[in-house]
């Protein structure tokens, strides 16, 4: 009786520096299935705000291999890929239901950033300290910054929600 035949399963690659999209992409065209975690990211350029979307592990990627079926050398040689991530010579699968829940969350709360950069000056739109003015300094989990605001002739650390700023 022939064993069952193993499903496929995820593994990391590495991919050369800035260069996530271009391996997903190559990796694709040769059939091969991929996932690569993306946020939005917004930014001052110019003057203006702009949104692009960039990975949200820079330098790496998930790639879903059949340990039987698919042929692992070309991934070497794509455009982009630096290695397939292994411990000891091994490639090791990453766990299927981390991918899943990487997944889901990302579709239930996609992650965005700020176009704020340490040492912006920043006025507060709401709360106790409205219309006053601060230094963004730096975000503070997903949803919340960090802010430095002068008041009462010292300097306070505060965190506030992002929605509660805006840029001067």
């Amino acid at each position: 009786m022939p064993r069952p035949h193993p499903p496929p399963r995820w593994y990391l690659i590495q991919c050369k520096p800035r260069q996530d999209a271009r391996a997903e992409e190559n990796l694709m065209r040769q059939g091969f299935t991929c996932y690569r975690p993306t946020q939005q990211v917004e930014r001052l350029q110019r003057g203006r705000r702009s949104v692009t979307i960039e990975s949200l592990f820079p330098g790496y990627l998930f790639i879903q291999l059949d340990q039987l079926n698919d042929n692992w050398l070309p991934i070497r040689s794509t455009r982009g890929v630096n290695q397939l991530v292994t411990f000891g010579k091994q490639p090791i699968a990453v766990a299927d239901d981390l991918i899943e829940q990487l997944q889901q969350q990302l579709c239930e709360n996609p992650v965005e950033s700020t176009a704020f950069e340490p040492g912006d000056r920043v006025r507060i739109n709401s709360g106790s300290y409205k219309e006053l003015e601060a230094i963004f300094l730096a975000r503070d989990g997903t949803e919340r910054i960090l802010i430095l605001l002068q008041l009462l002739h010292r300097e306070h650390t505060l965190s506030v929600p992002i929605d509660a700023i805006e840029k001067t």
